[in-house]
């Protein structure tokens, strides 16, 4: 019951991000990744701030430099490049991959073999996401394609860092010292590649306060909570739900059109939601596999 109620937080941060597909591309300015990614991060990290009103201390400093820089600042702007390079279906099925990532990094820093039935889930989940989006689209950049996979990988071994390296006495704390730190390193290169700020108008200041406080400020501290009380490889499954958010909102907002195929993998991503998430006396895949692996 306990690990339901951490799920269900978790469960924010994946729908809020998927979420943000919609408000990029029909609110915020187009060409502008690295200051999409400073107005995404910073304006979060010091609102965050202020709640807690503390600052990191000792090792948190370059702690929160190193994970803000994985988990928020470069991987913003990635993810914003791979929205501009990449047909929407095969960004979101490349980024459907990131549990596998997260489960692999989360077996090589924090000796947490994957259960048979997460792995499952997983591949289930894989396979829901690519039919829910259509995989194998045309126009596929090569450029997006590696960015894709950088963010993933990205994303990936910073979540596996931040559990490895614990809570710095609260989960708001640390996630404000992460924006923060994203958004500085980010914002030099802003400014020196792409100038001052671009222009917005009413709609894209509405949109870049909901990316901020909403997909940003509370889905990270819901992300980072479930991280510090779940295991990692359990955390990653929850994020299948991201592109699901995605293709909803756009059927529902955008005026794009559901085909069967799309409700089918939705059916199936949720079912391998499921099975990822069951409770049992598994043993680790690669006792199943007969492999001998040293914690």
């Amino acid at each position: 019951m306990e690990d339901k109620k951490w799920l269900a937080i978790t469960a924010i941060a994946p729908v809020a991000w998927g979420s943000t597909y919609y408000v990029t591309r029909h609110a915020l300015p187009p060409d502008a990744p690295l200051w999409g990614a400073v107005l995404r991060a910073l304006p979060a990290g010091l609102l965050l701030l202020l709640v807690v009103r503390r600052l990191p201390r000792g090792e948190w400093w370059w702690r929160s430099l190193v994970l803000g820089s994985l988990n928020m600042g470069a991987f913003f702007v990635l993810v914003y490049a791979v929205g501009q390079l990449l047909p929407t279906s095969m960004a979101a099925t490349l980024m459907s991959l990131s549990p596998i990532a997260m489960m692999l990094f989360a077996w090589a820093l924090l000796a947490e073999r994957p259960g048979v039935h997460r792995v499952a889930g997983a591949l289930v989940g894989i396979v829901g996401v690519a039919l829910m989006v259509g995989a194998g689209g045309t126009g596929a950049d090569w450029r997006g394609i590696a960015a894709s996979v950088a963010a993933m990988v990205m994303s990936a071994a910073g979540f596996a860092l931040t559990k490895r390296w614990g809570r710095p006495g609260d989960v708001v704390a640390g996630t404000a010292w992460q924006l923060v730190a994203g958004g500085l390193c980010v914002l030099p290169f802003a400014l020196l590649v792409e100038g001052g700020p671009p222009p917005v108008d009413g709609a894209a200041v509405l949109g870049f306060a909901y990316v901020a406080v909403v997909a940003t400020a509370v889905a990270y501290v819901a992300w980072f909570t479930g991280l510090a009380h779940l295991p990692a490889g359990a955390v990653g499954l929850v994020g299948l739900l991201n592109p699901v958010t995605g293709v909803v909102l756009g059927t529902a907002l955008g005026g794009e059109s559901l085909t069967a195929w799309q409700v089918l993998g939705l059916v199936v991503v949720l079912a391998g939601l499921v099975v990822g998430q069951r409770r049992s006396a598994e043993a680790p895949v690669d006792v199943v596999l007969g492999a001998r692996v040293a914690r």
